[in-house]
């Protein structure tokens, strides 16, 4: 057996979304802050990614997340978000698996009761307090990077939907945030397909019609994802995250979570103190908190958002490539990948 790379993972999942960590110290990747190598990821080198994310040592529903040394002397460890269109700057879910896995397997010392770890991300600080009972991580609470609007009702005309408003707001990346009753079906398990292709389309139409600008931060000037969300009976916002080339998030979404909250309070619907549920396609849950608002060095108005949930570990995999293996940088096929998975062939 020859392997030119060999890298160990621990599987976890945050409400049903997949979040595998690579515990095996990745020492390649250039860049003084995590943003750095984030980008250094999208636009020099993604080996790394398309080796880890993609067929065939990975599948369509799942994050791989790299575990690093921190780059800020605040911070006790580093993430950056693999998907398969790109790497990403933040993902509530991902960092609930990642607290629990350095604290379950030891990695980071534990003990009962909470603990705290803060997480050095390319979004920024998030700080994240973690619950212990008997050596299990029961609840992960984060303190989000601020979160903000960047605008209000956009509308854009399409061929498919006709004119659809959403709101485009940052939560520790950039969402359109649609209310799903613009499109005459609702967030359930037996819409996830259609969910997928409307929201991969729409996605692509909104990319190419509204230009984003990060008020501080021009390499996160990218719109990351669609999500759709609905009024529940019992007052929680059912929501579904859509990822590109073509999947629905699990889960109910730290980043959209937070997106969804800073509308909610650009709105006047939300203000510090409320805390909201937010419930996923499947039915699991976050709680989102408003923990108050503050202003970005730009003077963006932002709001505060808490996130909390938990996170269950479930495996261990030892991830490796053959120096002979056809597939180096893995491939994606449409058939489970999405509509869109020739887009990034």
């Amino acid at each position: 057996m020859r392997w030119q790379k060999t890298l160990q993972t621990i599987d976890a999942h945050c409400g049903g979304e997949i979040g595998r960590i690579v515990t095996s110290q990745v020492l390649d990747i250039p860049g003084a802050t995590m943003l750095e190598r984030m980008t250094h990821i999208n636009t020099v080198d993604d080996s790394l990614r398309r080796l880890l994310t993609r067929e065939p040592r990975a599948f369509s529903p799942m994050t791989i997340n790299l575990l690093m040394p921190p780059l800020r002397p605040d911070a006790d460890a580093g993430m950056i978000v693999l998907q398969a269109d790109r790497a990403h700057p933040m993902s509530g879910s991902n960092a609930m698996c990642l607290t629990t896995v350095l604290l379950e397997t030891g990695m980071r010392p534990a003990k009962e009761g909470e603990n705290i770890v803060r997480l050095d991300t390319p979004a920024g600080l998030v700080t994240a307090r973690a619950q212990m009972e008997n050596g299990r991580c029961t609840r992960v609470s984060l303190d989000m990077t601020p979160s903000f609007v960047q605008e209000l009702d956009v509308g854009i005309d399409t061929e498919r939907h006709g004119r659809i408003k959403a709101d485009i707001a940052f939560g520790g990346c950039f969402y359109a945030v649609i209310d799903i009753d613009q499109l005459g079906f609702t967030i359930a398990p037996e819409n996830a397909m259609h969910l997928v292709n409307a929201g991969t389309y729409l996605k692509t139409e909104l990319e190419s019609q509204v230009p984003i600008r990060h008020p501080e931060n021009p390499d996160l000037n990218a719109l990351a994802y669609v999500i759709f969300r609905q009024k529940e009976p019992d007052g929680a916002y059912r929501t579904c995250t859509v990822l590109k080339p073509g999947r629905v998030d699990r889960s109910a979404c730290g980043t959209g979570s937070s997106a969804h909250l800073a509308t909610l309070d650009a709105r006047g619907l939300a203000k510090t103190g409320d805390v909201f549920t937010t419930r996923s396609i499947i039915g699991s849950e976050f709680r989102v908190e408003h923990k108050g608002t503050t202003k970005l060095a730009s003077g963006q108005h932002a709001v505060l958002p808490n996130i909390t949930g938990s996170a269950h570990i479930y495996g261990m995999t030892q991830v490796a490539l053959d120096p002979t293996d056809p597939y180096p940088q893995g491939f994606i096929l449409g058939d489970t990948w999405g509509p869109y998975a020739h887009e990034l062939m």
